[in-house]
């Protein structure tokens, strides 16, 4: 067997593959080299997502309304919590709806890596892709949940104002936030298989600590700042103020610090990915 060297390897049509070295974010030109296998992962997990179900993408409308039904009961009802004069299952509905993107794109971005390992095994391509397929097919079932708020919205009478058109920048805003914590998330799953198990645990909580079922006018004052770095805060507040005439305005310093959040969230991400991205083959 003759030994070839790596230099001799760079001169002919071998391409030579090796983990990289230092601190490397993700460069976006490699995005775009590799948009059509990113368009093909989108495609398939919305595919995969309800194949073999009973009653397939209802169940994206299922969830968030029964929830909304139990705690427009307890907190509507019997806790009694302040709305501004709306009615309480369209006021934690419109919450409810970049809720669901949220948690649908960082469970299935915190799982997308694990779940591939033939992939990560066996072919080469940037491990990146497969966090920003997962996170932005979850747009599918925010379409949906979407639609079903313009009918609640119809049902009670209300109508949107021209504030609805800024649900498109609230939009990218959710995915960015839910793909920053998703690629730290996935990263780790990788070396520790606890985060499968503790992510369940971490969206419920997270839920309760964002205002989705409850005004932000609840949270203690001096606690709103800290409460404020949540990223789904400004954007809840926000998308139900630009949903709902009547709806308590965002705080702009709470949207400026969500904002920070996810900014220091998504490239820490990216950071932190590419470094584990150099061992995945071989942990997963």
């Amino acid at each position: 067997m003759v030994a070839v060297t790596e230099e001799e390897c760079r001169q002919s049509d071998v391409k030579v593959i090796a983990p990289t070295r230092g601190l490397r974010l993700f460069d976006p030109v490699d995005l775009w080299r590799w948009r059509e296998l990113l368009i093909a992962f989108v495609v398939r997990d919305i595919a995969v997502r309800y194949k073999q179900t009973v009653i397939g993408i209802a169940w994206v409308v299922v969830q968030p309304l029964i929830t909304v039904i139990i705690f427009s009961f307890l907190l509507g009802k019997v806790g009694n919590v302040p709305t501004h004069n709306l009615p309480y299952p369209l006021f934690a509905f419109a919450a409810m709806v970049p809720w669901q993107l949220f948690s649908r794109a960082l469970t299935d971005g915190s799982m997308s890596v694990a779940s591939n390992q033939s992939l990560i095994t066996k072919v080469s391509f940037p491990r990146i892709l497969m966090p920003v397929a997962a996170v932005f097919a979850a747009v599918v079932d925010f379409a949906i949940t979407f639609v079903i708020l313009l009918a609640i919205m119809m049902w009670f009478g209300i109508f949107p104002a021209w504030r609805i058109l800024l649900t498109p920048l609230l939009l990218l805003f959710t995915l960015l936030a839910s793909l920053g914590v998703a690629l730290w998330l996935s990263a780790m799953n990788v070396l520790y298989r606890d985060v499968r198990v503790a992510l369940p645990f971490l969206v419920q909580v997270w839920l309760f600590l964002t205002p989705v079922l409850y005004p932000t006018s609840l949270v203690p004052e001096g606690w709103r700042w800290l409460y404020a770095l949540n990223p789904m805060t400004a954007v809840t507040e926000s998308f139900r103020w630009a949903m709902l005439k009547g709806a308590a305005a965002p705080d702009p310093l709470a949207i400026a610090a969500s904002g920070v959040a996810v900014l220091v969230l998504l490239f820490s991400g990216v950071a932190y990915f590419r470094h584990i991205e150099r061992q995945m083959a071989d942990s997963i």
